[in-house]
Formats: structure tokens, sequence, C-alpha cells
């Protein structure tokens, strides 16, 4: 078993009062903060060298953090180790006598796995192992319950996009702090497709598919090694179990998993007993390119599904099936979806492209692919405020690390708690 040091915990009682000395004595850089719903705490990360510093502020009276401030006061939490196989390390060191807080890895900041080891058994320190988010991968996410029906959050692999496209006039020395690009200015992005499943089983788009040629490939540097197929499998399902395909729009990065190509080339709909579902406007955008859009609507993704005969065209407001309906927000292509999940008075949100990471939360950080970047923007600020004060929670369709959260707001400041 390979450990490298990857973090230090320090626990706080007063934000303020740390940040005085790591901050602003030290000059260390904070990086955005991250809640972790499962522990309860707020994790503010301060790179220091190599290993980071995690200052670990207490979000309910009743968390660990909480508990071990009011009993010994704020400092020293513990120690993190990265490890490559979190569960094989586990497995080792329950094999050697080693006692664990947790046998089984859960949920940690920054996407990560990790579990403790009890402090009695290393010398008085409570010890972490953490399996970081190896090169982003996503694999499917547990599913959530909402109500009566079920969301699964699914992974069509990983493509890049230029990070300066992706932000519009928001400058690289702010955006570069949440997203780090290549040295092609490109950032890591996720395709994450959504399943819910009541009386129906519907598909929220699909990901960019296996129809790219190398050269697309190349210039969006796809990743697939884990891909839908994996994804549904994962969750216990297969193309044929799908009975509604929904787009919220028609662009290549979200319903090239629409179609595929058969035994002898010809390209079919790629969930055999599935009605697919587009709103009429973007249909008619999508046949009928211009030079701005043309590059994003192929073609091949959507007309098969009108010459197989499985194509419903609907307007804004419809009705998926109970439960789900489109709403309108524009500003991406003129008749951009989200789409509304809602079951005994929970609701989730289908972004999309409205909220494609959650580097996005805030109002103005508008991509540059939005065709029509003030639409966006109103409803966007309209939204954000609807979904802080009933508690949406928001899948977000293209973030690398967090598959869906809650948006919470403090003073002027948007942050996401990280459910999935």
């Amino acid at each position: 078993m390979k450990v490298r040091l990857d973090h230090v915990g320090i626990a706080v009682q007063e934000l303020d009062r740390a940040l005085g000395f790591f901050r602003d004595a030290l000059g260390l850089h904070v990086e955005e903060s991250e809640d972790v719903a499962s522990q309860r705490v707020r994790a503010h990360f301060l790179p220091a060298g190599e290993p980071k510093l995690e200052l670990l502020e207490a979000t309910a009276p009743d968390s660990t953090i909480a508990k071990y401030v009011a009993k010994r006061g704020p400092g020293l939490h513990h120690i993190a180790f990265g490890v490559d196989d979190i569960r094989a390390a586990l497995a080792l060191l329950k094999a050697k006598g080693i006692r664990l807080i947790d046998e089984v890895p859960r949920p940690g900041a920054e996407g990560a796995l990790v579990a403790f080891v009890h402090p009695a058994d290393a010398h008085g320190v409570l010890v972490e192992l953490k399996q970081p988010k190896a090169g982003h991968r996503f694999t499917t996410a547990p599913a959530h319950r909402l109500g009566s029906l079920e969301l699964i959050s699914l992974s069509d692999g990983f493509f890049h996009l230029d990070g300066g496209a992706m932000f519009g006039v928001v400058p690289r020395t702010l955006w570069e702090r949440k997203m780090s690009p290549d040295d092609r200015n490109r950032i890591t992005l996720g395709m994450r497709p959504l399943v819910v499943r009541g009386e129906q089983t519907l598909l929220i788009d699909a990901g960019c598919g296996d129809k790219m040629d190398e050269k697309s490939v190349e210039i969006y540097g796809l990743e697939r090694g884990y891909h839908l197929d994996h994804a549904l499998a994962a969750a216990g399902l297969a193309a044929a179990d799908i009975d509604i395909v929904l787009a919220s729009h028609l662009h290549f990065d979200h319903v090239g998993g629409f179609t595929t190509r058969d035994e002898s080339g010809h390209l079919v709909p790629r969930f055999p007993k599935a009605r697919y579902v587009a709103h009429r406007g973007e249909w008619y955008d999508a046949t009928h390119p211009h030079e701005r859009n043309r590059a994003s609507y192929l073609a091949d993704n959507f007309l098969p599904l009108e010459q197989a005969g499985v194509l419903e065209l609907v307007d804004d407001a419809a009705e998926v099936m109970p439960g789900v309906r489109l709403r309108r927000s524009g500003g991406h292509t003129q008749h951009h979806q989200v789409v509304m999940i809602e079951s005994q008075g929970e609701t989730a949100v289908f972004t999309a492209d409205m909220f494609p990471t959650t580097a996005h939360v805030p109002d103005a950080w508008l991509m540059g692919y939005d065709l029509y970047p003030m639409d966006t923007l109103a409803f966007k600020r309209a939204f954000a405020q609807e979904a802080i004060e009933r508690d949406y929670l928001i899948f977000f369709e293209h973030d690398p690390l967090l598959a869906a959260g809650r948006i919470r707001e403090s003073g002027s400041k948007r942050t996401v708690e990280r459910v999935l």
C-alpha cells in the first residue's frame, strides 16, 4: 500500500479568526469552500506546497467538528493520506488488526472517498485515508430518492472545452481558480445524463455518444473509458429498459447518445423501446442551423429519430411523465429547457446548460457559448433565488466532480452544498 500526505485537517471555531492567520498573515490562498452534507462540515482548502491545509468549520451543532471543538478547542484534527485504492487499503489494515472507524469508505470533500482509522491504533492521531477523484473520473452516483421517484446520475465520460468560452467575460485569473485549464486552455467537463424512475423510466440527455470521428475526439479531448453503457449497467439498467428519452436541447454533447450505428452501419435510435421527446422550437432551430450554431447541431444525432417514427415534439411547460415537466429558460439556445422533477413536496431540477457546473452558479458567470446571454442572465437571477428559497436539488450536467447539490447563499456569495 502506497500512501502520500494529502492534507492536514484543522478544526476551527471562528473561521474569520483562523483566516486572519493562515490567509492574511501567511499569505495562503483560500480555494472555494465546500459543504460536505454527510458530515455537516464546511471545508476550506488552502494549498501549502504539495499537501494542503483543510480548515474544518461545523455547519451543525451535532457535527463531529462541533463536538471536537467543544471538548478540545480549535486545533489539529487529523492528517490525511492519499491512497490509490481505499477499499484495498482498508482491507489490508483490517487484516493487520488495525481498528477502523469506517470499514466502508464514504463520500468526502473534493469528490473523494474517505475513511478514518481509530486514533487508538495510530498513536493518538486521527488518520484519514483518501482516494481522490483520480483524473476527474466519475462513475454512477448512488440512487437518490425524491418522494416516490428515484433519480440516478449517470456518466457518458468527459470532454474538454476552451475555458474562456465556458466563462465568457469572466477573466481567466478568476475562473482558473475553480477549474484549472490544460496547456491548450481547455477545462475538463463531465457529461451526466439523469435517469428518473417512476411510473416509467425516463432518461434526460445522453452525452455525446460513440459516433465522433478521430478529429473531433482529439479537438474535444473526449474521454469515454467509462461511458453511458457502463453507467446504465451499474444502475441495473439496459438500453431496452428506457421508456422515454428527453432532450434539454439538441447540442451534440447532450444528444449524441440518442443514436448509434447498427451492425450494417445504419444510424438507429439507441434506446429501442423509447419515445424521444424534444421541444418543437429547439427542433426547428436544430434543423435550420446558421453560422453561429451549426457546429453544435449534428444531424446524425437527431434526424434518424424522426425517420424511425419515435420522435415527439412538445411545447413550453409540457409534462413528459407524471412529476416531470419542461420549463423554458432560453439563453443558451432560444428554446433551451430545464427539467423540473417534483414528487411529494420535493423538487429537483436538471439544469443542463443553464448551470453547467457549480462554478456557473453566480449570476454573471455566463458561457460565451450562450446565444442569448441576457436571457440567460434574466433566468438565472430569478431561478437561483427560487432554488435557494425552495431548497431545490440541482443536477449539474457538466461538473467534473459533483453530480448534484443545493445552492446556498451567505451575503453576496453563493456556494453549492454537495448531495451527490
